[in-house]
């Protein structure tokens, strides 16, 4: 046995190595795919690296005309007026006060929503009640229409409420609209827990709160950070409800860039504009570089089942 294992070993090591062959590196397919996404990454950063160097520069500068050029003589007086000095009709309080008014309106919308759609998917997945798919399915169709036909039935409830023109109004507004897809994503993450955890706290006593504060909450940071995500930056960028339920006292930040690009008075000052619009993603980028492995991590575990 033991000559017969001895011939066979200088046969194997002649015939070579058995198995597929090793992809290489710079291979056909890797230079399409590394080069489609150098495109898109140019594409994406070339603006932005537009906006910064434009920021950056005095007028003067701006006016000989070469946007790529980076500035010869770097300033941030551009920044300090966009934030406190820029001029929309009679105020020239720049950002400063928009931003005050988007973070009001952002932290308890997104408290209010996240911990409300939380319960909701948590209640939709592990606790089914008669009706919960119909339930469900109205939440899923309210995700899918489109906020611009629904912009005048809703100035009529809150006016009805007297809530029209307030920042309780447009917070209501947040929560609602950010209510279907918020439930859809807690609701598919909760569904991938093994079942068996909510059977064996079941047979322990647990009831509905225990169980989702004690096994849920705790398994459940990246779906959380998904839909902070989302929920910022949807809140954060709004524009359109911002525009439309609000009054020019409580304008955010999104309003008062537009009033500030869009403003006809004087001259039109570009490095201005382009501070102004770093300052107003500044908040929602931030986020996405802090917590961007927890939100892919959350958005593929919440789309395994449905």
């Amino acid at each position: 046995m033991a000559n017969s294992d001895t011939m066979a070993a200088p046969a194997a090591l002649a015939a070579g190595p058995r198995g597929p062959k090793p992809k290489r590196r710079m291979s056909r397919g890797n230079i399409m795919v590394y080069g489609t996404l150098l495109v898109f990454a140019l594409y994406y950063a070339l603006p932005l690296y537009v906006m910064i160097v434009t920021s950056l520069k005095g007028m003067p500068e701006i006016r000989l005309g070469n946007i790529f050029a980076p500035p010869m003589e770097v300033t941030f007086e551009p920044w300090v007026k966009a934030w406190s000095q820029a001029c929309t009709g009679i105020n020239c309080d720049g950002l400063s006060r928009g931003f005050s008014n988007s973070v009001r309106i952002l932290i308890p919308s997104v408290i209010i929503s996240v911990a409300v759609a939380s319960v909701n998917g948590y209640a939709l997945s592990m606790w089914k009640f008669k009706g919960s798919e119909v339930f469900f399915a109205i939440l899923m169709i309210g995700a899918f229409i489109p906020y611009q036909i629904m912009l005048y039935p809703i100035v009529i409830l809150l006016r009805e409420a007297g809530l029209y023109g307030s920042l309780t109004g447009l917070v209501l507004v947040h929560v609602v609209f950010g209510m279907p897809i918020n439930t859809l994503l807690f609701r598919n993450y909760f569904a991938s827990i093994p079942e068996e955890l909510f059977k064996a706290a079941r047979v322990d006593g647990a009831g509905f709160w225990a169980i989702f504060f004690k096994i849920m909450l705790p398994m459940s940071l990246p779906i959380f950070v998904v839909s902070l995500i989302i929920q910022v930056t949807g809140i954060w960028n709004d524009f359109l409800f911002g525009a439309s339920f609000t009054g020019p006292d409580l304008y955010p930040m999104t309003v008062q860039l537009n009033n500030i690009v869009n403003s006809v008075q004087g001259v039109k000052e570009y490095n201005v504009n382009m501070a102004a619009t770093l300052l107003t993603g500044l908040v929602p980028l931030t986020i996405y570089f802090v917590s961007g492995k927890l939100f892919v991590r959350g958005i593929a575990a919440g789309a395994v089942k449905g």
